[in-house]
């Protein structure tokens, strides 16, 4: 049965020889218009003034952090917007 949780098996954990399948990185936008990228499950973090920059910036960040470690198969960049209005 799934229930919708994720355990460490089935997400974030380590393949035998290999490095993490897959990477998760929260981004921002900044008032400014540029992005910031957080590694959840990692101490990697960068910015970029356009979104094509920022995956570049993430790419060499990754590379950089895992030099000499397995690298992660993917990486995800999820993009969160927080936004507050009024009802009335």
């Amino acid at each position: 049965m799934n229930d919708g949780s994720l355990s460490a098996g089935s997400y974030g954990g380590k393949l035998h020889g290999m490095g993490d399948p897959e990477i998760v990185f929260s981004v921002s936008q900044e008032e400014d218009g540029g992005f910031v990228a957080e590694c959840l499950s990692h101490d990697i973090f960068t910015q970029g003034n356009t979104w094509d920059e920022l995956r570049g910036n993430v790419r060499e960040a990754i590379n950089a952090y895992f030099f000499d470690q397995p690298k992660p198969r993917s990486v995800r960049l999820h993009f969160v917007r927080d936004e507050v209005f009024a009802t009335a």
